[in-house]
């Protein structure tokens, strides 16, 4: 041995073997790349760890040698029995999951079998009803076509019996072939057609002897018609429903529906439908509209449901939310200014608002309604409405006091209260909205605020200084006196009435006025009184609908939404609404325009319900009416809507019963060129308030001699018109008495008949003049004279103490001891109060 075979050499044992791989690339390019393999360590258990059973006989556990070290022979003999019992474990659970895997495989092996004897046994008892009831069809048509051959060979005319040669002569000349007996008879025998199917579906061409048996009525049926025959047939054979159920349904039925609609929510074919109207003596196509009774009848005929509804159920779409009180949260009290014309209302909000409002105005009076928005120095926001004071606009005023909360109603203290002034009282009472008197101009010399509060009283106003609950104050819209007391008046006012609404909904408001804007279009001044107005919005309003573009409050600024109490100018919609409408936010642009289209019909319908005579005793007592009536037709235009509708309110209070003005159109924006084709055909002249007419208008006027007339001040439109009325009207006739006269005797003359021999007891006598004969004070005759004598001499006048002789037209019983009454007859042109 030498003396390193003891020792071992220290190295990598099964360290990385190296080698070298070609790669290849494109083009034919190669690369050799080095590369490393790593053995992998594989552990050899030893011999005598194997004998892991030498611990329970008792002998020693493992060798030392060859245990991992620190590993006692407790500790290997615990890992060892783990192991063991791990290996058991996993043992049994793979035994459990194979009996179960087997018990699963037996159940789906035994599922499929029976499903398969069902469907075999399913499919042997319809192949049996299938042949029973193709041996019944087979039998049943063997029997018909035994029937029509017996038939056809009874109506066949026997033939005269033929030479034999002449039967079988061939076409070549040779020799005749025999003919044999059961080939005459099968020629004999009727040979179904091409067209004749095996089952009898269809029967071919018609021959005249069929049709006169009485066969052949197949014909009628189509391919279709037999196959469903066939299909109710194997469906009754095989015991299943012949028809499927038919579905009952609740259709949904307005006053008038289009028949493609009817057929649509009945779930039924439109041809189906107009079938059903023609067997009911109605030709109506799909396109075509029907009644209510009409549809209801269609309906029940197809065994559906009918549910009555209402053209109004459209606007069931409008939310009718319950605010709940904890979503109430405080807002701007609405306060609206009214008044009398000139008395300062204006001047006085001007004054609150520090904004020069009143220049603007066309002769410093108020034309529409104004809407703004007053932070006071408490920090308090206020919403005041600016209405009109003249008479023309009692109907803004009147819209105005619907949608406020409180009225200020301003009296000029050297005025007093005027007639506008009582409107507003009857205004606001009729609203049951509290109100505070301004008494403006008190600094003027002639200024008396005890006879308004005194004044007030009549019309049942009694304010606080006379002991009333009604809140007065005495202001100066020139020099600022009162102002910071009326504010604070309005804000104790605002807070007793605990003004709440929810801005968490879908906005609700009403329009304050509405014009259309050259430059924007339809415009409308709303003043949202619940919910929050936000832009994109799709809403409807009165007849008009539409979704909010832009939105600008009173300072002319954009903004993007609007809560309660908040006035605003909405700008997108389709036509100007009416001042007074109701503006109500909905969820799609196709209910929107459903709502409008419905208020525009109704509209429509009411205005032609209005507008004719429902009896003919009432159109002829209008015919007889109208001819004693001189008519005035006019056309106005105005710049915004409430103007337009205050002009034609005040057109209506213009006439009596001779004359009257009527207004054949009225509308917003400039005069174009069909206001004057609709002025020239009715001889009407044009009414413009605050706008001009375009070029084309112009032209058309010029050429047509139609008048337009331009104004800017409600007061001048109206005298105008009044006074251009009163041309129509007829003179007045008044009478004039100038004398009396007695008859004393009674002559009679030929060639004049009788005269009267008068004295003249008062008065004059004129020839000219009209007389009337009194008895007993009483009108016998009204005539004139046929001749005035002084004497012998035909005279003009008889002055009174004088005798004459006078004589009647067509008029001799005359008594002594009349009077006669002598009068004249003048004109006198009448106006319009």
């Amino acid at each position: 041995m030498s003396e390193n075979d003891g020792k071992k050499t220290l190295g990598l044992r099964g360290g990385p073997r190296s080698g070298q791989v070609k790669q290849s690339f494109s083009h034919g390019r190669t690369k050799n790349v080095v590369v490393e393999t790593k053995r992998k360590r594989v552990v050899v258990p030893k011999p005598g760890a194997q004998k892991s059973g030498g611990a329970a006989s008792g002998g020693p556990v493992g060798d030392p040698k060859r245990r991992p070290a620190g590993i006692s022979d407790a500790e290997l003999e615990r890992r060892m029995k783990a192991l063991a019992a791990a290996k058991a474990r996993e043992s049994e659970e793979q035994a459990q999951r194979e009996a179960e895997e087997k018990a699963r495989a037996e159940e789906r092996e035994r599922r499929r079998a029976e499903q398969e004897a069902k469907e075999r046994e399913e499919r042997e008892r319809e192949e049996a009803l299938k042949a029973k009831a193709e041996e019944e069809e087979r039998k049943k048509r063997e029997e018909e076509e035994a029937k029509a051959r017996a038939a056809a060979k009874a109506a066949e005319p026997t033939p005269a019996p033929a030479p034999a040669a002449q039967q079988e002569q061939p076409r070549g000349g040779g020799k005749p072939a025999p003919a044999r007996r059961d080939d005459r008879e099968r020629d004999r025998t009727p040979k179904p057609s091409k067209g004749k199917a095996a089952d009898g579906r269809r029967s071919g061409k018609l021959t005249l002897n069929q049709a006169l048996s009485g066969e052949g009525g197949g014909r009628q049926r189509s391919l279709a018609a037999m196959k469903r025959k066939q299909e109710r047939a194997r469906q009754k054979a095989m015991g299943g429903k012949v028809e499927r159920e038919k579905v009952r349904r609740d259709v949904q039925l307005p006053e008038a529906i289009v028949v493609s609609e009817l057929a649509n929510r009945m779930a039924e074919r439109v041809a189906d439908v107009v079938k059903s109207l023609m067997q009911n003596g109605i030709m109506a196509t799909q396109n075509q509209t029907i009644d209510a009774d009409t549809a209801e009848l269609i309906i029940e005929d197809f065994g559906h449901n009918v549910v009555r509804v209402s053209d109004a159920d459209v606007e069931d779409v409008i939310d009718q939310v319950e605010d709940k009180p904890e979503d109430m949260k405080g807002r701007p009290p609405v306060i609206t200014v009214m008044g009398h014309v000139d008395h300062g209302k204006t001047s006085l909000l001007d004054a609150i608002r520090n904004a020069k409002v009143v220049s603007g105005e066309a002769g410093g009076i108020t034309q529409h309604i104004g809407a703004y928005q007053v932070e006071t120095d408490s920090g308090s926001i206020l919403t005041f409405l600016d209405t009109p004071g003249h008479a023309a606009f009692t109907s803004m005023r009147a819209r105005g006091a619907q949608v406020t909360d409180i009225v200020v109603l301003v009296v000029a203290a050297d005025d007093a209260v005027m007639p506008q002034t009582i409107e507003a009282i009857n205004h606001a009472k009729a609203a049951k909205v509290p109100m505070i008197v301004a008494i403006n101009k008190v600094d003027k010399p002639s200024a008396n605020p005890d006879k308004v509060r005194t004044d007030l009283l009549q019309h049942e106003v009694i304010v606080e200084k006379l002991s009333g609950d009604v809140q007065d104050v005495e202001v100066s819209a020139i020099s600022g006196q009162g102002l910071d007391e009326l504010l604070e008046s309005i804000a104790l006012q605002a807070e007793i009435l605990e003004l709440k609404a929810n801005p968490d909904r879908a906005a609700q408001g009403a329009v304050i006025e509405a014009q259309l804007d050259v430059g924007r279009g339809p415009v409308a001044t709303v003043l949202v009184q619940n919910g929050t107005l936000r832009q994109g919005d799709i809403f409807v309003v009165g007849e008009q609908w539409g979704k909010v573009r832009a939105m600008e409050n009173d300072k002319g600024e954009r903004v993007k939404e609007a809560g309660p109490s908040v006035p605003v100018e909405v700008l997108g919609l389709n036509g100007t609404p009416e001042a007074g409408d109701v503006l109500n936010v909905v969820e799609t642009e196709a209910q929107a325009r459903e709502i409008a289209e419905y208020r525009q019909n109704a509209a429509k319908e009411k205005r032609a319900a209005a507008g004719a005579a429902t009896t003919l005793e009432q159109l002829m007592a209008k015919a007889k009416e109208d001819q004693n009536v001189s008519e005035m037709p006019i056309v106005v235009k105005a710049d915004v809507q409430g103007s337009a509708e205050a002009i034609v309110q005040a057109m209506e209070k213009i006439g009596n019963e001779e004359v009257r003005v009527r207004v054949l159109h009225s509308g917003v924006g400039a005069i174009t060129e069909s206001d004057i084709t609709l002025a020239e055909a009715s001889g009407a002249p044009v009414f413009g308030f605050n706008v001009r007419a375009n070029a084309a208008a112009r032209n058309t006027a010029n050429q047509k001699g139609v008048e337009i007339r331009y104004y800017s001040v409600i007061y001048d439109l109206v005298d105008d018109v009044k006074a251009a009325a009163s041309g129509l009207l007829s003179n007045e006739i008044r009478e004039k008495f100038i004398g009396y006269a007695e008859i004393k005797e009674v002559f009679k003359v030929s060639n004049v008949g009788k005269v009267a021999g008068c004295l003249v007891t008062e008065g004059v006598a004129r020839r000219s003049a009209g007389v009337r004969l009194l008895r007993d004070n009483v009108v016998i005759h009204e005539g004139t004279l046929k001749t005035l004598k002084r004497f012998k001499d035909e005279v003009a006048e008889v002055q009174s103490g004088q005798e004459c002789g006078m004589a009647f037209e067509n008029y001799e019983d005359i008594r002594p001891g009349d009077v006669i009454e002598i009068f004249e007859r003048e004109e006198v042109e009448r106006t319009l109060d």
